[in-house]
């Protein structure tokens, strides 16, 4: 069926590019590009990687510090260096910032150009899922590296392995307050204490959204005795150099590697713990691990994961037969990611008969703009330069989904109120208005919209487009079209 191939461009991919083949397989079709997937195409792997970036930040934080103490001291010299100290700090914080809209560019372009959009929409998918926010400065150089080194390279493995990869890395550390946390009887906050110059403890930030977001779910049997315990085993991993604090870069002296995460015995909480009715015995960075394992392949994650991708790739509110064969298959696989998703796609629930606009996904922002992008050729992107990066980063602000800052460890929501307000579709119309103009004369929407949406486009839309005034008020329409603005 034309409708099934529609699909699986749209709602399992990223949207047609322009001159696509329709696949006439299209399940197979899907399932190929899982074994095709690049975690580090080109233009993800000529990013800076995570030394650099965490080296950048951490001289970012000592010039930082030098300007604090030049603008607290009232000598002459000071006041002399201080207008220098301070362009210097602020040149450092751009670089800082460039480093995050090059890398909104590089996932932009990535995704526009992939063959294997299936699986870059599941690199999307979960890294919503462990959303971080650069809204917390010290993750904004790190916030590009955190998906491309800990979600892409993992989403075909298994669901512990992406877990363990996400909460480790040093900006969901640095984001949820971690590297700060110390357990209450570790031997650091012991020193703290005697010393009684400085007030530390346990941080749960982390601990809660484990079990809410990234594994459980809410309601789902934990308590507040859980968070608890889990934030106390989870204590000893930090960020020396950058999260960890000055107390903790003079007790791990020259050990210390900018930007790296470390389990610090010191700073962790000793003795065992109980959580979610099961013990686990003192044993520092073992014991995190061991109750981060649990968590993975526990059958209240099964059932939440399983909800949460069949809600992304099917429906806002999905069947629940549908829910319980992908919880079944990560339950028997333990949490196989690869196999889960071949049951998704095979699953007939995700593939209907006709295009219901009342029940297909409506596509958010940075779906609908990729997607476009993809249909109309790359010709149309921001302009290339300098400046190509942070025009592409600011689009995104403009539709109302900046990348990587969603507001909240919860990530963006996916069901189709959130992003079908009237000035967001405004804005859409438009960049749809503009993407027309760019691409007049160059291609003609009545040709491209059956090879984009093939078998599901009205004979409302088929006629708009017929008799737009112009080839580029005809594109536009399409780019706004309800067959268009849902997957």
């Amino acid at each position: 069926m034309a409708i099934d191939a529609a699909i699986a461009m749209n709602r399992f991919g990223l949207g047609a590019k322009a001159q696509q083949y329709v696949p006439a397989k299209p399940r197979q079709w899907l399932l190929d590009q899982l074994g095709r997937f690049d975690a580090r195409p080109a233009v993800i792997a000529a990013l800076p990687r995570l030394p650099q970036l965490a080296r950048e930040f951490y001289e970012y934080q000592i010039k930082s510090r030098e300007v604090r103490t030049l603008r607290n001291s009232e000598t002459a010299d000071a006041a002399a260096s201080l207008e220098m100290m301070d362009l210097q700090r602020k040149g450092m914080r751009r670089d800082l910032r460039d480093d995050y809209t090059q890398a909104v560019a590089a996932r932009f372009d990535a995704a526009l150009v992939s063959e294997t959009d299936f699986a870059e929409r599941l690199v999307h998918f979960w890294s919503n899922h462990f959303a971080i926010s650069v809204d917390k400065q010290p993750v904004i150089p790190f916030a590009g590296n955190y998906e491309f080194d800990a979600i892409r390279p993992n989403i075909l493995g298994k669901f512990s392995d992406l877990l363990f990869a996400s909460i480790t890395h040093p900006a969901m550390l640095l984001y949820l307050d971690q590297a700060q946390s110390v357990g209450p009887g570790s031997m650091v906050a012991k020193r703290v204490r005697k010393n009684r110059n400085r007030k530390i403890g346990l941080n749960e930030n982390l601990a809660r959204e484990i079990l809410e977001l990234h594994t459980l779910g809410v309601r789902t049997g934990y308590d507040q005795s859980d968070v608890t315990e889990l934030a106390r085993a989870l204590t000893g991993l930090t960020v020396p150099g950058i999260g960890g604090g000055r107390l903790l870069e003079r007790l791990l002296g020259a050990d210390i590697t900018p930007g790296e995460t470390l389990f610090v015995e010191q700073l962790h909480e000793p003795g065992a713990r109980q959580i979610m009715g099961r013990t686990y015995a003192a044993g520092g960075k073992a014991q995190a691990y061991a109750v981060l394992s649990d968590l993975a392949v526990h059958p209240a994650t099964a059932r939440h994961i399983a909800a949460k991708l069949a809600q992304h790739f099917v429906s806002d509110v999905p069947p629940d037969v549908l829910v319980k064969r992908l919880e079944e298959n990560f339950l028997k696989t333990g949490g196989d990611l690869a196999s889960l998703y071949q049951t998704l796609v095979e699953s007939p629930e995700a593939w209907p008969t006709s295009w219901d606009t009342g029940q297909a996904k409506f596509k958010s922002p940075w779906e609908w703009m990729v997607s476009s992008l993809r249909m109309v050729g790359l010709e149309s992107r921001p302009d290339t330069g300098p400046t190509r990066a942070e025009r592409a980063a600011a689009m995104f602000v403009q539709l109302g989904q900046p990348i990587w800052r969603p507001g909240s460890p919860a990530g963006y929501a996916d069901q189709a109120d959130t992003w079908a307000g009237g000035a967001a579709l405004m804005r859409r119309v438009e960049l749809a208005s503009e993407m027309g103009r760019r691409s007049a004369g160059r291609l003609d929407a009545r040709q491209l919209a059956p090879q984009a949406l093939p078998g599901v486009l009205s004979d409302n839309t088929v006629e708009g487009i017929a008799r737009a005034e112009s080839p580029a008020q005809g594109l536009s329409l399409l780019l706004v079209s309800p067959e268009f603005l849902r997957r």
